[in-house]
């Protein structure tokens, strides 16, 4: 297969990012890997964009590589993006996907970026791959790496790729499910909960439920939280901060933990209300703080059924995408009823199906990296009264305090005291890219 990596970074040859682009070349030797350098040659491209006209046409997949730059993609990615679409290159069905290495600070608006660029050339995006800068050189990195690749091609396999809601202006109408008469495929063992606040009149939501719950192969099960009997909402009173029990006597707290947080994957389905999930799913999340701060569910993959305008609701993508995102789970995908509900329920739940079955979890993102620390440096003051969460996270190792690695500070007091040196700066040259690529070239020619 031919793949085509557009090079973003102005760094060319000497990008980090590229180094994952190299092993994967190392790896799976069988498939053509062409790169351009988009970043460095921005220049060139603006005078002749030839290369890339004659190297898209060749290629299935499509990657963009690039370093993020405060906030999104390097300045010269972003001038290519503007020379891609006024070259007039069809894009349509071309698959596609992304790698960047950052410290995760706002990766996902990078990535946002490059998706709602490529679906506006009608490519069809996979979600891509969002690494720390030394990610690779750890045995848990390669194997994200190689992880992920195999995701990418079992998407292309099957056709699955993020298609996200065109937006629109004015009214949106929403299309009717169909449910098939039988189930689609043989039912698998397996135990994946349907949380939902369903309402008896509402048929679009409860056929969307169905279609997921016939294409699925796997058994599921419905909650529907509007019946469980609920006293009332959090009360932020702290007193599950220690022993994780609610002062409330409505066993929400042992429902949670024994009949949803116990089942392999939770799928999400809710009709958008005053742009959010609605007051009766803000209950049952509020109540969920009887966990406090602990990410009890790591791990799980998590899908939603959504009914509604939701392309035209950002503020809770983001909000669905974070959930994930802070509890290092695997979003498999968000199904609406907007274009077309019963390919994008039929979708979500091949996604899902295939993470349950290769237990995919990638790395993540900016928001779980940055929400998870913001957590960290809580818990850690207040150890001495979130005891459960104390205990939580020093048994899990998220006590990761960036103190704890002096060998690598003390470096860069060393390399901070070079570069210094306007005569030693000058010397140096090119010695300190190639001395940041080392590590990479020692991994790249290790025998496989």
């Amino acid at each position: 297969m031919k793949i085509l990596v557009l090079n973003g970074s102005p760094k060319g040859k000497y990008s980090i990012t590229l180094q994952t682009i190299n092993y994967f070349q190392k790896i799976c030797p069988k498939h053509e890997f062409q790169v351009i350098h988009v970043g460095q040659k921005i220049k060139a491209l603006e005078k002749d964009f030839t290369e890339v006209s004659e190297a898209v046409d060749k290629a299935k997949l499509i990657i963009f590589s690039y370093p993020v730059y405060t906030f999104i993609a390097p300045y010269q990615l972003h001038r290519f993006m503007e020379l891609l679409k006024e070259s007039g290159i069809t894009l349509e069905g071309k698959y596609v996907t992304q790698i960047s290495t950052s410290k995760h600070f706002y990766d996902v608006t990078a990535h946002r970026y490059i998706q709602d660029n490529c679906q506006d050339l009608g490519m069809k995006y996979i979600r891509g791959l969002s690494a720390d800068m030394d990610d690779l050189l750890k045995e848990k990195g390669q194997k994200e790496a190689k992880e992920f690749l195999k995701y990418v091609f079992w998407s292309m396999k099957k056709d699955v790729y993020e298609a996200l809601p065109v937006k629109q202006e004015g009214t949106v109408t929403l299309k009717p499910v169909t449910v098939p008469e039988e189930n689609c495929m043989e039912e698998k063992t397996g135990d994946v909960v349907i949380v939902t606040d369903c309402e008896e009149d509402n048929l679009q939501l409860r056929n969307m439920i169905e279609r997921f719950r016939k294409v699925f192969p796997r058994k599921t099960r419905v909650v529907n939280i509007r019946e469980y009997p609920f006293i009332g909402g959090c009360l932020g009173c702290f007193n599950c901060a220690v022993s994780g029990k609610c002062i409330y006597i409505d066993k929400f707290d042992d429902f949670l933990r024994n009949e949803i947080q116990t089942a392999q994957s939770i799928v999400y389905a809710f009709t958008i209300k005053d742009h959010s999930m609605g007051a009766t799913f803000k209950l049952y999340d509020d109540r969920q703080f009887c966990n406090g701060h602990r990410t009890v569910t790591m791990g799980m993959p998590f899908g939603y059924l959504v009914s509604g305008a939701y392309s035209k609701e950002p503020n809770l993508q983001m909000i669905l995408e974070a959930r994930a995102q802070v509890g290092n789970n695997f979003l498999a995908g968000v199904a609406t009823d907007e274009i077309n509900p019963d390919e994008s329920i039929d979708k979500m739940a091949a996604s899902l199906n295939y993470a349950l079955e290769n237990s995919y979890v990638p790395p993540q993102n900016f928001y779980g990296i940055g929400g998870m620390k913001i957590f960290r440096d809580l818990i850690w003051i207040m150890q001495g009264m979130m005891k459960a969460d104390h205990k939580f996270y020093k048994s899990h190792g998220q006590y990761d305090f960036p103190q704890k690695e002096w060998p690598t500070m003390l470096k860069m007091y060393l390399v901070g005291g070079l570069i210094s040196n306007p005569k030693i700066k000058a010397k140096m040259g090119n010695a300190m890219n190639e001395g940041m690529l080392m590590p990479y070239k020692k991994l790249l020619e290790d025998k496989k």
